[in-house]
């Protein structure tokens, strides 16, 4: 991965010469032929990187050009460091001969400088030497002979090859069979999408060989595509087995044009019903070469042509055909883990007096549960464990079971679990690999938040900035959501939940998929995890550790935190990135621990101590001394001071200073961030009566706790790149009345309402919401013409409306999420008409104390999934239109009358209503 390396710090050196150029005098021209050589270099190394695993002097190449560019950014960071350092002191009163002596020691240390960046530039310029010797040439794209090209060619399918022990797939099965048969359905492509060892393939042969499919086509073709496929090679294979072609016809063939033999093909399809199955493809720039040979639209369903494929991205898939139907089987669950297991791992399972001992079961069920559901996996661990018949075979294999999934294969397998898996990393664009790795920080298991993670990879500094000719700079953190994006439909990480617009809230990898991921991170040098919960997961024998200076580190504490800081930190003069995690509360006795850390990390981009749980104390001032820091989280920490050097992070793009403290008392510094993308202060940021300026703060996309006692509101109308704002002051209202107010990027609003401003003034001049909230009475409520259409989630808190909001928020076309609670409306009928809210999935009704009938018409709200009753007392019985409301997963009902349940419950009267829903939950419903 030295291509990815090398291209973020060349942006870095970029940023830095254009940033930090004053720091920078007198070595401009060597930093400039520096990043011209690393340039140069980045040409070499896509065809350097695929091919590593043929010669170990490659990768050790490969290895020293990363380290040569890591050394490159230390040398120039550190330079700048103490030029801002040295600017610091020239501010201050010296005297003369003071000055005289730092301009002699900066004339000194430029020259050392100097040398440094003449010392890498040689390194570089004989390494590229060294890769044009190998063979290796400064162009896109894969040698011929690649190991990674010789694995997939290993991983071809043959239709007739059919595996005989399939378990859990009947239900998948029967949905593909629906939509490839079914003439209602009107899928023209089919897709089996998921990642390396989910079955994909033999899925798609169950269904390509069932007797009801073989029955309903004319023809039937498969096909596999290797990564780097001939089209015409795969035309003419589909083709012979769509028309079974005389010998005289393919005599014929061979001497027909790539245009004529595609031509065939597509008229073949289009003349009879034919399904083509496309096995593992793995990019839509494959099936632009394959598409000419394959009608669409209307001329594929004319006779009834069908495609299924499978593929590990989903992208391929919509880019085939948008409307196509996406299939993603799960992992097995345990039961079926468990009998796929025995089939291959105990030969006479099928004997009807077979048995395992207590102890092999426990043993076998507990290395199952590992494989998380992946077929592959417990295959390959099944084929293994076939040929060790004794427990103590069996438990080596227990004490060291990720080693041995990396190494095994099964019996019927050519590759490994890890070689599966890892066919996906090195298919990922370089742009894409650093993002990936990074995701090895994180502990097994854990669900990732994905905002954070999108502006640590920000501070990083391993997003780039994208400029679209004709329609400005793409902001950063957009980027790297369509990172993310994509890894997810490329399979590599699972997404856990959704926020009511659709972003990706939270997501998780797979056990399996992680274990690659930290095993390549370690490969890459990229970081060193170290593990207090579990030390052997990163300092086993089987793990490949990180070699050369360490720059990122992640520390997964227990509750005893002394022991790490500083000692397992103030060696560590290159860390770039220090992430803390902790299962339980993780405990620092005093702040001043941090010292040491402050005084040696100095190029430190990210510091999350999120949750370590330190006396209430002030943060040690030698925070002053991370002039680099573009993260910096405290969030739960219990800092209840910061010092006046905070002020020195003038870099810092993520500020969160919700410690769990309701007042911290912060500096008048944050004016002066003016770098500041992300901003979250307590509920109070001190005593002090000095007046803040937040109005430089341009760049500023999120403002949670607007601090009123310290600023005017009207800072407020200068943030116009202003995305998610929380402001608890009734004042925020007045700035409506100025003409051409608008936050035109505004999209997520929490704001409290006073009864002398109307509501109206402040919707209309936030045109793009996607989230609202509103706490306060509401003095005039908007038409749904006044609301942003895109709006998605709104909450009312105390708003006292008399009159029901029902008949303008079921116009919101796009309203996914709506929470009426505490008092919002003090009326005693709502009332729902058919067709409205045509996308809510989730209402939740709280705290309205008058509320006595709801009213809900057949049609009305077609996509609720969830549903939550709160603490209505009045109200005794839902409406009768629940039950048509099909889609409905989730009702759950709190605080109500025990005769409110008795209704709803089998055998009540209102039971029908409700007896479709999968899920209903009565909680504190018996008074």
């Amino acid at each position: 991965m030295a291509q990815p390396v090398v291209t973020f710090i060349v942006q870095s050196i970029g940023d830095l010469l254009i940033q930090e150029g004053l720091f920078l005098y007198g070595v401009e021209d060597k930093v400039l032929q520096l990043r011209t050589e690393l340039r140069r270099m980045q040409s070499y190394l896509q065809d350097a990187d695929r091919r590593q695993e043929e010669n170990e002097s490659l990768r050790n190449w490969i290895s020293e050009i990363r380290e040569a560019a890591y050394d490159s950014d230390d040398v120039i960071e550190a330079h700048a460091l103490r030029g801002a350092s040295r600017r610091n002191m020239m501010d201050g009163v010296l005297n003369l001969i003071k000055r005289y002596a730092l301009i002699i020691h900066r004339l000194i240390e430029i020259h050392q400088v100097g040398s440094q960046v003449d010392d890498i530039i040689a390194r570089i310029s004989s390494l590229t030497v060294c890769l044009q010797t190998y063979g290796i040439k400064p162009e896109i794209g894969e040698a011929p002979n690649s190991v990674h090209g010789r694995q997939r060619a290993l991983r071809r399918s043959y239709s007739h090859i059919i595996e005989e022990d399939i378990i859990g797939v009947e239900d998948d099965v029967k949905i593909l069979q629906s939509c490839l048969l079914n003439p209602n359905k009107g899928y023209r492509v089919v897709a089996i999408c998921g990642m390396g060892g989910l079955g994909k393939t033999t899925l798609a042969k169950k269904v390509y060989h069932s007797t009801n499919v073989r029955h309903h086509f004319e023809g039937l073709a498969w096909a596999y595509i290797s990564q780097h496929c001939q089209a015409r090679d795969v035309w003419e294979g589909i083709l012979f087995k769509l028309i079974s072609p005389s010998k005289e016809l393919r005599e014929e063939l061979v001497n027909m044009r790539d245009e004529e033999i595609a031509s065939m093909l597509y008229q073949v399809q289009v003349e009879k019903s034919c399904l083509v199955v496309l096995d593992d493809i793995w990019s839509a720039d494959t099936w632009n070469k394959l598409s000419p040979a394959f009608p669409h639209g209307r001329s594929l369903s004319v006779m009834g042509s069908k495609i299924l494929l499978t593929t590990r991205n989903i992208d391929v898939a919509l880019q085939m055909d948008p409307s196509c139907y996406l299939h993603t089987p799960r992992c097995l669950n345990e039961d079926d883990s468990w009998e796929l297991f025995q089939k291959k791992a105990f030969t006479k399972v099928d004997d009807p007096d077979f048995r395992t001992s207590t102890e092999m079961e426990k043993l076998g069920r507990e290395m199952v549960g590992r494989c998380g559901g992946l077929p592959l996996a417990i295959i390959v661990l099944g084929g293994l464990l076939a040929s060790k018949p004794t427990f103590y075979e069996w438990d080596t294999v227990r004490q060291n079971i990720n080693a041995y999934l990396r190494r095994a294969k099964g019996q019927e397998q050519r590759l490994g679990v890890s070689e599966v898996l890892a066919l996906s990393y090195y298919e990922l664009p370089y742009q894409l690999k650093p993002c990936f790795l990074h995701l090895a920080h994180f502990p097994e298991n854990l669900e990732i938040p994905t905002k954070k993670l999108i502006r640590i990879w920000v501070a990083e500094g391993i997003i780039s900035l994208v400029q679209d000719e004709g329609e400005g700079e793409e902001a950063l953190e957009d980027v790297a959501q369509r990172y993310l994006t994509e890894l997810v439909e490329r399979c590599m990480i699972q997404v856990v939940e959704k926020s009511s617009t659709g972003r990706i809230r939270t997501c998780q990898m797979h056990n399996l998929m992680r274990d690659l991921c930290v095993s390549k991170a370690y490969q890459e040098n990229f970081l060193e995890v170290f593990n207090s919960w579990n030390v052997v997961e990163t300092r086993g024998a089987s793990r490949a550790m990180p070699t050369g200076k360490v720059r990122r580190l992640a520390l997964y504490l227990d509750q005893d935190v002394d022991r790490f800081f500083p000692s397992h930190l103030k060696s560590h003069r290159h860390l770039r990135s220090l992430l803390c995690y902790h299962e339980k509360t993780a405990r620092l006795s005093e702040w001043g621990l941090m010292k040491p850390v402050f005084n040696k990390c100095r190029l430190l981009r990210v510091l999350n101590l999120e949750g370590i749980q330190g006396q209430r104390g002030k943060l040690p001032k030698e925070i002053g001394y991370l002039i680099h820091l573009r993260f910096l989280s405290l969030r739960n920490t219990k800092v209840d001071e910061l010092p006046p050097s905070i002020g020195n992070l003038k870099c810092l793009q993520t500020l969160d200073l919700l410690t769990g403290n309701s007042t911290v008392q912060i500096p008048n510094v944050i004016g002066n961030m003016h770098k500041l993308r992300h901003l979250y202060l307590p509920e109070s940021c001190g005593d002090s009566t000095e007046r803040w300026k937040l109005d430089s703060l341009k760049n500023l996309q999120t403002l949670v706790n607007f601090p009123s006692e310290k600023c005017g509101v009207r800072d407020l109308m200068k943030l116009t790149n202003l995305r998610k704002l929380v402001i608890d002051d009734p004042k925020f209202g007045d700035i409506f009345r100025s003409p051409n107010v608008t936050f035109s990027h505004l999209a997520s609003l929490f704001f409290v309402c006073s009864e002398d401003i109307s509501t109206v003034h402040v919707v209309v001049g936030c045109p793009n919401l996607y989230k609202l909230h509103i706490e306060g009475p509401i003095k005039n409520f908007p038409e749904h013409h006044q609301i942003s259409s895109k709006l998605a989630k709104l909450k009312l808190q105390g708003s006292e409306l008399l009159v029901d909001p029902m008949p303008t928020l079921e116009k919101l076309p796009n309203l996914r999420l709506l929470e009426l609670e505490l008092d919002s409306f003090m009326g005693k009928q709502l009332v729902c008409s058919s067709k409205g809210f045509p996308q809510l999935k989730s209402l939740l009704i709280y705290d309205l104390p008058n509320l006595e009938e709801w009213k809900l018409d057949k049609g009305a709200m077609p996509s609720l999934s969830k549903l939550e009753i709160s603490n209505c007392t009045k109200l005794d019985k839902v409406p009768d239109g629940l039950r048509f409301i099909t889609t409905l997963q989730d009702f759950e009902i709190r605080s109500m009358f025990a005769a409110f349940r008795t209704r709803l419950e089998k055998g009540g009267e209102d039971h029908y209503k409700v007896q479709h829903v999968p899920s209903m939950v009565f909680s504190y419903c018996d008074y």
